[in-house]
């Protein structure tokens, strides 16, 4: 449980949690950006931002404490998007609207990304790239719902559960949600030249 008026155990559920909050921060991160921030610098700094937020904690609204120290790291690291990339980021108007904060619209291409990487091996960069944006395209024709359900199922890790409570759907809609995904990724990926493996199944 999370007291609002006691840092230490904001501490502790960080410490906790902080494996499952790089895993975030590091999928999320903006690939241009790589090099420049190491995402425990995120990590600092949305604790940081947690601290002077704890007093506000409302524990009625977040089915548990962790989800409520994601949403704040998910939004320190949009704004250090917005920070460093500018004008360079896409437009607002394309972010997701999840659990009352935004996602930028980025998700795309990071499941491309990682896809790619664990999943193909060309022997060229310039296939490499190509085969990148041929993903990201195939991806970007799914729901932004479906694909952050892959996003916090697949590569975040959150449970069925917290997934559901992040998108604000039902439990059993976001294991619909996610076994379709999962089945359109299976199929954008054996479409892939160089494809060496297969996403897991949960």
């Amino acid at each position: 449980m999370l007291d609002p008026g006691n840092v230490q155990t904001l501490a502790d559920l960080f410490e906790n949690h902080r494996e499952r909050l790089w895993r975030m921060v590091h999928f999320r991160l903006d690939r241009r950006l790589h090099g420049r921030i190491d995402p425990d610098d995120v990590l600092q700094e949305g604790y940081l931002a947690a601290v002077q937020r704890l007093k506000h904690y409302d524990s009625e609204a977040f089915g548990s404490p962790f989800l409520w120290l994601r949403m704040v790291m998910n939004q320190t690291l949009i704004d250090l998007h917005r920070h460093h990339l500018g004008a360079k980021i896409r437009a607002a108007d394309r972010e997701v609207a999840v659990h009352g904060s935004f996602y930028p619209q980025t998700t795309s291409a990071s499941l491309a990304i990682h896809l790619i990487g664990h999943l193909t091996s060309p022997s060229q960069a310039a296939a490499r790239a190509e085969a990148m944006l041929q993903v990201e395209s195939a991806i970007e024709e799914m729901s932004s719902i479906d694909q952050e359900v892959v996003a916090l199922r697949h590569f975040e890790e959150l449970t069925n559960s917290e997934v559901a409570e992040v998108l604000g759907i039902e439990p059993k809609a976001a294991s619909i949600r996610y076994i379709r995904a999962l089945k359109r990724l299976k199929t954008i990926v054996e479409q892939m030249p160089g494809c060496s493996g297969e996403t897991r199944d949960e």
